[in-house]
């Protein structure tokens, strides 16, 4: 073991497709990460951790906003299962489910976390009661909502220059998020407030917004260590794969994207 970097075997044999050695090399990856995890927290700024919560904790109170706004009952009985199922996405990496057998596939914050929130999502959208719910969530509120994409990029960046995420996960690589979070107020003055753009200015806003968010999606998923990873072999994206950081991906993301389809649905429909 001496002189050796367990992540650098593991990257390689990832990319020559050696599916047997791979395994081999993702868990003793896997042990390596999980004895560097309290040290890679303790060292992290506390200013970034903090910050990382509270922009759960505001994501989670913006959602309950629109929720609330749209007429409905039972804002505590939502707020509680949300906060279940993010005491849950907190468990699973702390007991270092997520970071265990990167060479897996699946890799398991995809099948344990994100897969429930995206099916979740699609059975909203499938259902008639889903998206009479869906339909019911002010637009005002869903746009409002995406501010939450500045502090997350701000905390990606500080991630980098701490070396837990590679430089394309940051506007300084390929993530341009930022941007739909920095427009996010205006286009909501511009539309409601100041009445100078239509439904079809807003609908073509959320469009964007929509492939920025996937971009950077389809870029994490591709940049973490598993099977498929294409990107960032030098600096992979290790940090999402351990709490608070994991609630990137399987509550903050998934929230984003159903207040994105939810108004593009709606704009459309009233554009028809």
């Amino acid at each position: 073991m001496a002189g050796r970097n367990p992540y650098f075997d593991l990257t390689q044999l990832c990319k020559t497709g050696n599916a047997r050695q791979a395994g081999e090399a993702g868990k003793e990856f896997s042990y390596f990460r999980a004895s560097k995890h309290l040290f890679m927290i303790s060292a992290l700024p506390a200013y970034l951790i903090l910050s990382f919560a509270g922009t759960t904790l505001a994501t989670l109170l913006l959602f309950l906003w629109a929720h609330r706004s749209a007429g409905h009952g039972g804002t505590l009985k939502v707020g509680a299962v949300l906060c279940a199922w993010l005491l849950l996405q907190a468990l699973l990496p702390l007991y270092g489910i997520y970071s265990r057998d990167t060479a897996s596939f699946p890799p398991k914050i995809m099948l344990l976390g994100i897969f429930p929130a995206l099916l979740f999502i699609l059975l909203l959208f499938a259902t008639g009661k889903g998206r009479h719910y869906t339909d019911s969530l002010p637009l005002k509120q869903l746009t409002w909502l995406h501010t939450i994409r500045i502090p997350v990029e701000l905390v990606l960046y500080g991630l980098f220059l701490h070396k837990e995420v590679p430089r394309l996960m940051t506007f300084e690589g390929r993530n341009f998020d930022i941007f739909a979070g920095i427009s996010a107020p205006l286009v909501a003055w511009l539309f409601f407030d100041r009445k100078r753009i239509g439904r079809k200015g807003l609908l073509a806003w959320n469009i964007v917004s929509l492939g920025l968010l996937l971009n950077i999606v389809v870029h994490a998923l591709l940049s973490a260590p598993s099977p498929i990873q294409q990107f960032a072999f030098e600096q992979p994206n290790i940090a999402l794969l351990y709490f608070p950081f994991s609630w990137l991906p399987v509550f903050i993301v998934p929230v984003v994207l159903l207040a994105q389809l939810a108004s593009i649905r709606r704009l459309y429909r009233s554009s028809l």
